[in-house]
Protein backbone atom coordinates (compact mmCIF):
# COMPACT_ATOMS: atom_id res chain seq x y z
CA UNK A 1 0.00 0.00 0.00
CA UNK A 2 1.57 2.99 -0.84
CA UNK A 3 1.82 6.03 1.95
CA UNK A 4 -0.58 9.04 1.65
CA UNK A 5 0.71 12.04 0.42
CA UNK A 6 0.12 13.61 2.86
CA UNK A 7 2.04 11.55 5.32
CA UNK A 8 4.57 11.00 2.53
CA UNK A 9 4.97 14.89 2.77
CA UNK A 10 5.22 15.55 6.53
CA UNK A 11 8.97 14.04 6.44
CA UNK A 12 11.93 15.66 5.93
CA UNK A 13 13.58 15.57 2.58
CA UNK A 14 16.47 17.56 1.05
CA UNK A 15 18.12 17.90 -2.81
CA UNK A 16 21.37 19.31 -3.20
CA UNK A 17 21.00 21.49 -6.43
CA UNK A 18 24.31 23.34 -5.66
CA UNK A 19 25.43 22.59 -9.20
CA UNK A 20 22.79 23.69 -10.97
CA UNK A 21 22.85 27.00 -8.84
CA UNK A 22 26.38 27.98 -10.05
CA UNK A 23 25.68 27.52 -13.80
CA UNK A 24 22.36 29.56 -13.01
CA UNK A 25 23.98 32.21 -11.28
CA UNK A 26 26.58 32.25 -14.06
CA UNK A 27 23.84 32.21 -16.71
CA UNK A 28 21.67 35.02 -15.29
CA UNK A 29 24.05 37.40 -13.87
CA UNK A 30 25.88 38.03 -16.65
CA UNK A 31 22.82 38.86 -18.20
CA UNK A 32 23.09 42.18 -16.37
CA UNK A 33 23.98 45.44 -18.13
CA UNK A 34 22.99 48.89 -17.48
CA UNK A 35 23.14 52.14 -19.89
CA UNK A 36 24.01 55.11 -18.39
CA UNK A 37 23.98 59.07 -20.20
CA UNK A 38 25.54 58.95 -23.37
CA UNK A 39 27.77 55.59 -24.18
CA UNK A 40 28.51 55.14 -20.70
CA UNK A 41 28.00 51.52 -19.80
CA UNK A 42 28.42 49.00 -17.10
CA UNK A 43 27.64 44.90 -17.11
CA UNK A 44 28.31 41.92 -15.28
CA UNK A 45 31.06 39.69 -17.26
CA UNK A 46 31.76 37.04 -15.99
CA UNK A 47 31.13 35.12 -12.47
CA UNK A 48 34.16 33.98 -11.31
CA UNK A 49 33.18 31.19 -8.55
CA UNK A 50 30.48 30.77 -6.31
CA UNK A 51 31.02 29.01 -2.90
CA UNK A 52 28.93 27.38 -0.63
CA UNK A 53 25.81 25.17 -0.74
CA UNK A 54 22.65 25.18 -1.97
CA UNK A 55 19.66 22.50 -1.28
CA UNK A 56 16.33 22.56 -1.57
CA UNK A 57 14.01 20.66 1.06
CA UNK A 58 10.77 19.83 2.27
CA UNK A 59 9.26 19.69 5.67
CA UNK A 60 5.44 18.95 6.56
CA UNK A 61 3.93 19.63 2.97
CA UNK A 62 6.14 23.13 3.06
CA UNK A 63 9.17 23.56 0.27
CA UNK A 64 12.00 25.34 1.92
CA UNK A 65 15.16 26.95 0.29
CA UNK A 66 18.46 26.48 1.64
CA UNK A 67 21.20 28.25 0.43
CA UNK A 68 24.61 30.87 1.89
CA UNK A 69 26.55 31.36 -1.44
CA UNK A 70 29.56 33.76 -1.95
CA UNK A 71 29.57 35.01 -5.03
CA UNK A 72 32.71 36.85 -7.48
CA UNK A 73 31.95 38.79 -10.31
CA UNK A 74 33.57 41.04 -13.02
CA UNK A 75 32.09 43.81 -14.16
CA UNK A 76 33.08 46.05 -16.65
CA UNK A 77 31.85 49.48 -18.99
CA UNK A 78 32.76 52.06 -21.19
CA UNK A 79 33.15 55.68 -19.26
CA UNK A 80 32.13 58.53 -21.25
CA UNK A 81 35.60 59.47 -22.48
CA UNK A 82 35.29 56.11 -24.21
CA UNK A 83 37.69 54.37 -21.94
CA UNK A 84 37.22 50.72 -21.51
CA UNK A 85 37.12 49.98 -17.08
CA UNK A 86 37.13 46.56 -15.47
CA UNK A 87 36.46 45.90 -11.89
CA UNK A 88 35.97 42.81 -9.42
CA UNK A 89 32.65 42.50 -7.16
CA UNK A 90 32.22 40.30 -4.47
CA UNK A 91 28.58 39.80 -2.59
CA UNK A 92 29.85 37.77 0.74
CA UNK A 93 26.42 36.25 1.89
CA UNK A 94 23.65 35.61 -0.89
CA UNK A 95 21.28 33.70 1.53
CA UNK A 96 17.96 32.37 2.23
CA UNK A 97 18.18 34.52 5.51
CA UNK A 98 18.91 37.65 3.55
CA UNK A 99 16.59 37.14 0.37
CA UNK A 100 13.57 36.22 2.22
CA UNK A 101 13.72 36.81 5.74
CA UNK A 102 15.40 39.99 5.15
CA UNK A 103 17.24 39.51 8.50
CA UNK A 104 20.54 41.79 7.26
CA UNK A 105 21.11 43.80 3.68
CA UNK A 106 23.60 42.70 1.22
CA UNK A 107 27.37 43.96 1.37
CA UNK A 108 29.29 44.82 -1.63
CA UNK A 109 33.15 44.78 -2.04
CA UNK A 110 34.05 46.51 -4.81
CA UNK A 111 37.65 46.92 -6.79
CA UNK A 112 38.36 49.08 -10.07
CA UNK A 113 41.30 47.19 -11.67
CA UNK A 114 41.37 50.32 -14.69
CA UNK A 115 44.01 53.72 -13.55
CA UNK A 116 42.03 56.28 -11.98
CA UNK A 117 40.47 59.65 -13.99
CA UNK A 118 37.63 61.88 -13.17
CA UNK A 119 35.24 59.67 -16.34
CA UNK A 120 36.63 56.53 -15.03
CA UNK A 121 35.64 57.44 -11.07
CA UNK A 122 32.32 58.62 -12.66
CA UNK A 123 31.82 55.12 -14.39
CA UNK A 124 32.72 53.45 -11.50
CA UNK A 125 30.10 55.83 -9.14
CA UNK A 126 27.55 54.76 -11.83
CA UNK A 127 28.29 51.15 -11.37
CA UNK A 128 28.43 51.01 -7.57
CA UNK A 129 24.30 52.93 -7.73
CA UNK A 130 22.86 50.50 -10.64
CA UNK A 131 24.31 46.78 -10.53
CA UNK A 132 23.13 46.20 -6.64
CA UNK A 133 19.21 46.51 -7.73
CA UNK A 134 19.84 44.84 -10.85
CA UNK A 135 21.63 42.01 -8.83
CA UNK A 136 19.08 41.93 -5.72
CA UNK A 137 16.64 41.44 -8.65
CA UNK A 138 18.08 38.59 -9.91
CA UNK A 139 18.70 36.86 -6.49
CA UNK A 140 14.90 37.59 -5.73
CA UNK A 141 14.17 35.36 -8.52
CA UNK A 142 16.75 32.60 -7.06
CA UNK A 143 14.23 30.73 -4.64
CA UNK A 144 11.08 31.18 -6.87
CA UNK A 145 13.14 29.40 -10.05
CA UNK A 146 14.75 26.92 -7.68
CA UNK A 147 10.91 25.57 -5.97
CA UNK A 148 9.97 26.00 -9.92
CA UNK A 149 12.47 23.53 -11.05
CA UNK A 150 12.80 20.95 -8.80
CA UNK A 151 9.83 21.32 -6.28
CA UNK A 152 8.53 18.80 -8.13
CA UNK A 153 11.42 16.03 -6.94
CA UNK A 154 10.36 16.01 -3.35
CA UNK A 155 6.58 16.59 -3.30
CA UNK A 156 4.88 13.75 -3.94
CA UNK A 157 1.27 15.49 -4.89
CA UNK A 158 1.29 18.35 -6.71
CA UNK A 159 -2.23 19.05 -4.88
CA UNK A 160 -1.54 21.04 -1.21
CA UNK A 161 -1.18 18.44 1.59
CA UNK A 162 -2.94 20.54 3.90
CA UNK A 163 -6.17 21.47 1.58
CA UNK A 164 -9.31 21.05 3.56
CA UNK A 165 -12.28 18.99 2.73
CA UNK A 166 -14.24 21.37 0.15
CA UNK A 167 -17.69 21.92 2.30
CA UNK A 168 -20.91 20.25 -0.18
CA UNK A 169 -22.53 23.12 -1.84
CA UNK A 170 -26.05 21.05 -2.43
CA UNK A 171 -28.72 22.72 -0.99
CA UNK A 172 -30.68 20.64 2.23
CA UNK A 173 -33.94 20.93 1.46
CA UNK A 174 -36.10 22.22 4.59
CA UNK A 175 -38.53 19.93 6.74
CA UNK A 176 -42.06 20.53 5.98
CA UNK A 177 -44.90 20.80 8.51
CA UNK A 178 -48.58 19.21 8.05
CA UNK A 179 -49.68 22.30 6.48
CA UNK A 180 -47.24 21.92 3.44
CA UNK A 181 -44.92 24.52 4.52
CA UNK A 182 -41.70 24.84 4.85
CA UNK A 183 -40.03 25.55 7.81
CA UNK A 184 -36.38 26.63 8.33
CA UNK A 185 -34.05 24.69 10.46
CA UNK A 186 -31.13 26.13 11.61
CA UNK A 187 -27.94 23.61 12.10
CA UNK A 188 -25.03 23.77 14.85
CA UNK A 189 -22.09 22.43 14.10
CA UNK A 190 -21.23 19.53 16.72
CA UNK A 191 -18.44 19.99 18.65
CA UNK A 192 -15.38 18.09 18.17
CA UNK A 193 -14.96 15.27 20.57
CA UNK A 194 -11.81 14.18 22.43
CA UNK A 195 -10.81 10.98 21.22
CA UNK A 196 -8.90 8.42 22.83
CA UNK A 197 -5.35 8.70 21.32
CA UNK A 198 -2.51 6.28 21.82
CA UNK A 199 0.76 8.49 22.33
CA UNK A 200 4.06 7.94 22.88
CA UNK A 201 7.18 10.64 24.35
CA UNK A 202 10.32 11.76 22.02
CA UNK A 203 13.03 12.52 23.48
CA UNK A 204 16.46 14.12 22.17
CA UNK A 205 19.80 15.75 23.64
CA UNK A 206 22.47 17.47 21.76
CA UNK A 207 24.88 19.68 22.71
CA UNK A 208 25.81 23.10 21.53
CA UNK A 209 28.41 25.15 21.63
CA UNK A 210 26.33 28.11 22.83
CA UNK A 211 25.51 30.17 26.12
CA UNK A 212 21.73 28.86 27.27
CA UNK A 213 20.78 32.49 27.59
CA UNK A 214 21.48 33.07 23.90
CA UNK A 215 19.93 29.82 22.98
CA UNK A 216 16.87 30.45 25.04
CA UNK A 217 15.98 33.53 22.62
CA UNK A 218 16.77 31.44 19.47
CA UNK A 219 14.22 29.16 20.60
CA UNK A 220 11.50 31.87 22.10
CA UNK A 221 12.34 35.07 20.01
CA UNK A 222 9.98 36.14 17.20
CA UNK A 223 12.97 37.75 15.19
CA UNK A 224 15.98 35.16 15.72
CA UNK A 225 13.22 31.51 15.32
CA UNK A 226 13.09 31.92 11.50
CA UNK A 227 16.97 31.67 11.54
CA UNK A 228 16.47 28.00 12.38
CA UNK A 229 12.89 27.25 11.21
CA UNK A 230 13.21 29.18 7.25
CA UNK A 231 9.68 30.17 7.65
CA UNK A 232 7.45 32.62 9.31
CA UNK A 233 6.69 32.76 13.18
CA UNK A 234 4.62 34.41 16.00
CA UNK A 235 6.31 34.05 19.58
CA UNK A 236 5.30 35.94 22.60
CA UNK A 237 7.37 34.40 25.06
CA UNK A 238 4.98 34.94 28.00
CA UNK A 239 3.07 32.14 29.93
CA UNK A 240 -0.65 31.51 28.18
CA UNK A 241 0.88 33.22 25.12
CA UNK A 242 0.25 31.59 21.33
CA UNK A 243 3.20 30.61 19.07
CA UNK A 244 3.42 29.55 16.04
CA UNK A 245 6.01 28.19 13.92
CA UNK A 246 7.08 26.98 10.44
CA UNK A 247 4.07 29.62 8.86
CA UNK A 248 1.22 27.95 11.31
CA UNK A 249 2.48 24.47 10.83
CA UNK A 250 2.84 23.71 14.73
CA UNK A 251 0.85 26.11 16.90
CA UNK A 252 0.61 25.86 20.84
CA UNK A 253 0.77 27.88 24.09
CA UNK A 254 3.59 28.51 26.20
CA UNK A 255 2.71 26.79 29.38
CA UNK A 256 5.76 28.11 31.57
CA UNK A 257 9.28 29.71 30.97
CA UNK A 258 12.69 29.79 33.43
CA UNK A 259 14.84 32.20 30.54
CA UNK A 260 18.57 30.46 30.33
CA UNK A 261 16.56 27.01 31.73
CA UNK A 262 13.68 25.62 30.42
CA UNK A 263 10.70 26.46 28.58
CA UNK A 264 7.45 24.61 28.44
CA UNK A 265 4.69 24.31 25.63
CA UNK A 266 1.56 22.73 24.47
CA UNK A 267 2.70 21.20 20.76
CA UNK A 268 -0.21 20.51 17.98
CA UNK A 269 1.11 19.54 14.45
CA UNK A 270 -1.26 20.92 11.43
CA UNK A 271 -0.02 19.63 8.98
CA UNK A 272 -0.64 17.07 8.93
CA UNK A 273 -3.43 17.63 11.80
CA UNK A 274 -3.05 15.09 14.64
CA UNK A 275 -6.36 13.67 15.92
CA UNK A 276 -9.63 15.31 15.99
CA UNK A 277 -10.53 17.06 19.32
CA UNK A 278 -7.49 19.83 19.46
CA UNK A 279 -4.84 17.12 20.28
CA UNK A 280 -2.12 18.27 22.10
CA UNK A 281 1.50 17.43 23.18
CA UNK A 282 3.83 18.94 25.59
CA UNK A 283 7.47 20.21 24.83
CA UNK A 284 9.92 20.13 27.19
CA UNK A 285 12.70 21.95 26.74
CA UNK A 286 15.83 22.02 29.39
CA UNK A 287 19.36 24.02 29.00
CA UNK A 288 21.95 23.22 30.84
CA UNK A 289 24.91 25.37 30.85
CA UNK A 290 28.52 24.36 31.35
CA UNK A 291 31.92 26.35 30.86
CA UNK A 292 31.82 26.07 27.12
CA UNK A 293 28.60 24.05 25.62
CA UNK A 294 25.23 23.61 27.13
CA UNK A 295 23.32 20.63 26.85
CA UNK A 296 19.59 21.66 25.50
CA UNK A 297 17.28 18.40 25.93
CA UNK A 298 13.66 18.30 24.28
CA UNK A 299 11.27 16.15 25.73
CA UNK A 300 7.73 15.79 23.12
CA UNK A 301 5.05 13.70 25.36
CA UNK A 302 2.11 13.02 24.01
CA UNK A 303 3.00 12.34 20.51
CA UNK A 304 -0.01 10.27 18.59
CA UNK A 305 1.64 6.84 17.80
CA UNK A 306 2.30 6.16 14.31
CA UNK A 307 3.70 10.10 13.37
CA UNK A 308 6.73 10.15 15.97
Amino acid sequence: MSMPASTANWHWKNKDVTSWARAWFERELTTISIDGEGSENVSVTSVRDVEGDVELGQRKSKLITIYDCKVQLEWSGTASDGTSVTGKLTIPEVSHEITLDRLSDYTYEWSLKTESTPAVDALYAFAKAHIPPALEAKFAEFPVVMIDTHGKDLTISAEPSRTGTPVSTQAVPAPVTSTGTATSAVSKPAPAKKVAVNTSEIIKEAVFMAAADDLYSLLTDESRIPSWTRSGAQSVPQPGSSYSLFEGSVRGKYVSLVPGKEITQTWSLQSPVWPPGQHEATLTITLDQSSDSTTVIFTLAGVPKGLE
